[in-house]
């Protein structure tokens, strides 16, 4: 197989039976240039399958390419790639393009990464922060590129953030089994050195102070389900010698977990409301705590593309809702 060279910018101009400048001109200030020279130029292009190198043409001016960078972790969880969905849909509708990268949520993996991407000028950053301090970017947004994190505030770093209602949604959990007659109600997810399980054990263990439950200690289970498999971690739950009567999972791996444990065990009376929907689980019913995350991209791009219009307007945090969905593993009362 022969591979053919790229067209330049000179051959499209020849076959146009313009300058180069002009070439430029049209892909650059379109309506500056003759409608007529405009369509011989995007003809000569076509015909020659010419791309105009935009990131080359950024780099020369010094500036930043028209792309937004994203950095998020790993691809097999269905929460992230949605929230790019929400983040590309918005900016698309700008004019830019986004480049997407993953940590695999490995907190040593994410300044790497975020070099990766700055090192190709991308005009803002987004990402979901995994490492306990951000600080490294610092230097970077004095140069004048906005940083946006999403799901958990960045630390140590003036950034603009987009979040859930974490804390009110473990909470709206919990005081649901509550009313549903359960007092032994466990908590199993990642530890609470997470931003997001920070936010949701408290919520969780809010709600059970109110209730006159201020030790939860031995209804927690707070293990990183990339180390113990999730249905292990609720399994081990579930085998003491006092196991709960309901349980709260924080993120959609140990939901799914929780279902694999109680399926193994026959257990059809143990209640189970979990944190981030997912797919199927309103096929076999199961209660959630849900929110949009679409929308949490969506609202991360509309506030680059501020940032990126005022880089010297105060930061903002914007918070949003989540609510509870009833589908039956949530409803079940105690034996």
């Amino acid at each position: 197989m022969t591979i053919q060279q790229r067209a330049t910018l000179d051959d499209v101009a020849r076959l146009a039976g313009v300058s180069a400048k002009t070439v430029s001109r049209v892909f650059t200030m379109r309506d500056k240039v003759a409608p007529d020279t405009v369509k011989r130029v995007l003809s000569a292009a076509t015909r020659l399958r010419f791309r105009p190198n935009t990131v080359a043409r950024s780099l020369r001016r010094g500036g930043a390419t028209n792309a937004a960078g994203f950095i998020m972790g790993e691809l097999s969880n269905p929460f992230y790639y949605k929230v790019a969905s929400g983040i590309e849909r918005t900016l698309a509708a700008r004019g830019m393009s986004l480049v997407v990268a993953t940590t695999d949520d490995s907190p040593a993996a994410e300044e790497r990464v975020a070099d990766a991407l700055l090192a190709q000028r991308v005009g803002v950053l987004l990402l979901i922060p995994v490492a306990g301090d951000q600080s490294y970017l610092e230097g970077e947004r004095q140069l004048g590129t906005p940083v946006i994190a999403l799901d958990r505030p960045a630390q140590n770093l003036v950034a603009d953030s987009v979040v859930l209602a974490n804390r009110e949604g473990a909470y709206r959990a919990t005081r649901h089994l509550l009313d549903h007659g359960h007092r032994r109600i466990g908590y199993v997810c990642n530890p609470a050195s997470v931003y997001t399980q920070a936010e949701r054990v408290g919520g969780y263990r809010a709600a059970m102070a109110e209730a006159g439950i201020s030790d939860t200690s031995a209804l927690e289970r707070l293990e990183d389900d990339r180390t113990v498999p999730p249905s292990t971690t609720v399994d081990r739950l579930l085998g003491e010698s006092e196991p709960p009567t309901a349980i709260v999972s924080g993120n959609n791996r140990m939901t799914i977990g929780a279902l694999r444990a109680l399926r193994a065990r026959r257990d059809e009376t143990t209640a189970l409301v979990g944190f981030d929907d997912f797919d199927t689980a309103d096929v076999i019913g199961v209660t959630v705590v849900s929110y949009d995350p679409v929308e949490l991209g969506r609202q991360a791009a509309e506030l680059a593309l501020e940032r990126i219009s005022d880089p010297t307007g105060f930061t903002r945090e914007l918070v949003l809702p989540t609510w509870l969905i009833e589908r039956g593993t949530g409803e079940r009362r105690p034996g």
